[in-house]
This record gives structure tokens, sequence and C-alpha cells, in this order.
């Protein structure tokens, strides 16, 4: 059985929303292997979707396309030494994103870890746990469809601060062996980088609609972004110095930041520059 949600969690408030599980049971009760065609019609796709459940049902006919009988995808958005916030898409038995978020396995999740430190795509049985808590996952993902799996990492301009991670499972232990794995492997990069930018994009509409910026307040931002003091910034607008120093103040506070250099780091990490 595979059920399909979305999921937010903030590593301070957990709090797990999970849509209304579309689920679906594939006839032959396992996805045929080698529907290239079809993940190559859904990977434009993901971008344009209006909305989550959209790209919820894209990212399950993916799944099955790329032989997976399971699969999600965790974008992992750092905004400060303190704050770590995560999006996820789920295509799997529905109990493994309540464990993940109950159990808080985005901590102790090799995967994750993985795709901290590497962009390729790779087998999970190539990797070595680092800890107890590490191997305590992969049995918990095993019991959910995941006993073997491919990792796919999404990294991004922004480097550590924006890390994505797809990772496609089965309960073949033998599903990513063979002649099939270089094309699951390159399209399961395709699919993870659509992914990951989909949730950019939807993480910079709800900060601009949460915020309110305006272009000017862009402006400011891009400026200061390109290093000119508000002397400089005040003189190419005809106003003074400390009139731009104000208008930072106010900039800093829709952004929920404790000086411009911060909010143009948090505008680039949401893509605004």
């Amino acid at each position: 059985m595979m059920a399909c949600c979305s999921a937010n969690w903030d590593d301070r408030v957990m709090l797990h929303l999970q849509s209304t599980p579309d689920r679906i049971e594939p006839a032959s009760g396992r996805p045929a292997i080698g529907d290239n065609a079809r993940v190559f019609h859904i990977l434009p796709l993901i971008t344009d979707a209006r909305s989550p459940g959209e790209v919820i049902s894209l990212f399950r006919e993916a799944v099955m396309g790329l032989g997976a009988d399971a699969g999600y995808f965790l974008s992992c958005l750092r905004d400060d030494a303190t704050r770590t916030s995560f999006r996820s898409f789920w295509a799997c038995d529905p109990a493994w994103p309540a464990e993940y978020a109950s159990q808080r396995w985005f901590e102790h999740d090799p995967w994750l870890r993985y795709a901290s430190c590497d962009a390729e795509p790779t087998r999970a049985s190539y990797l070595n746990c680092s800890s107890p808590e590490e191997s305590a996952f992969i049995r918990a993902a095993a019991k959910h469809g995941f006993a073997s799996a491919l990792i796919a990492p999404a990294p991004s301009s922004v480097g550590l601060s924006r890390v994505g991670v797809l990772c496609l499972g089965s309960a073949d232990p033998e599903r990513f062996e063979g002649e099939s794995y270089p094309r699951a492997r390159v399209l399961a990069r395709a699919l993870a980088m659509e992914l990951h930018h989909s949730i950019a994009i939807s993480m910079r509409e709800e900060l601009l609609r949460g915020t309110s910026l305006t272009e000017a307040d862009l402006h400011l931002l891009r400026c200061e972004a390109a290093g000119h003091s508000s002397k400089v910034i005040g003189a190419a607008m005809n106003l003074e110095a400390k009139t731009i120093d104000s208008r930072f103040q106010r900039v800093n506070a829709k952004l929920n930041a404790p000086d411009r250099r911060t909010a143009v780091r948090i505008a680039r990490l949401y893509g605004l520059l």
C-alpha cells in the first residue's frame, strides 16, 4: 500500500502536516521497472505544477516509473545556526512519514547526512552508518519499504544552507542492482533537482506573501549584497544616508533579521536575490 502526502517540520516546533493520503496499490502488486519515457514526461511538469497536491501526484508516478516501491524527498533549510526547517514529499507507507517526524529520524538519517556532503547518487548499501542511531534508522526504513534504496542528493547554490535528498526504496534487496541502475541513477538525479526546485519556489512565494517585501525592499537588499554603503545607495537615490538606514531597519524587521547582512543572507537563501 502506498500513500502520498507532504509534510513540513521545524526542528524547534515539530509540526507534522499531512494531506489526505491518496492511496494506490498497483494491480501487479509491484510497479514495473523501466518506464523511463513516463518519467521523462513527468520531470518538466513538476515545476509547473499549480499545487503541492499536483507535485505529490507526479512524484508518485515518477517513483513507480523508476521501479521503486516507495519514495520520499526531503528538503532541509538552515536559516541560521539555531533553526532548521524541513519540507518533504512522501510516496510510501503512510506510517513512515509519521514515524520519521515523531522519532526525529532526520537527526540520524544517514541518507540526509550523505546528501549534505556529496552530490552523486548512490545505493544505500554503499553507505556506512556512523552511529547506532543511524543503524536503527536503516532497520526502521526497511520495515516501510526501504530494504534497498537509491539515494539522490539535490545540492543548491547556497551550499549546506539548503540541501535536498531523494530516497527511492524497495522491499526487494536487489532492486537497484544490475543493468537498470545506471538509467535509474540518472533519472533519480533529475527528479531530485526538480523536486528541490519546486520546494524552493514554494518557499520563496511563501516568504514574499508573509513579509510583504516590496520591489523597493528587494532593490535595497541587492545594493547591500553588492557591497554598497548607505551613503552610496542614498546618493544614487537622491536620499540621505540616514533615510536609507531607516529603510533597512524596516526591511530587517520584515525578515526578522538583526541586521542588513543577515537580511541579505535570508533573501539569498530563499531565492529573492
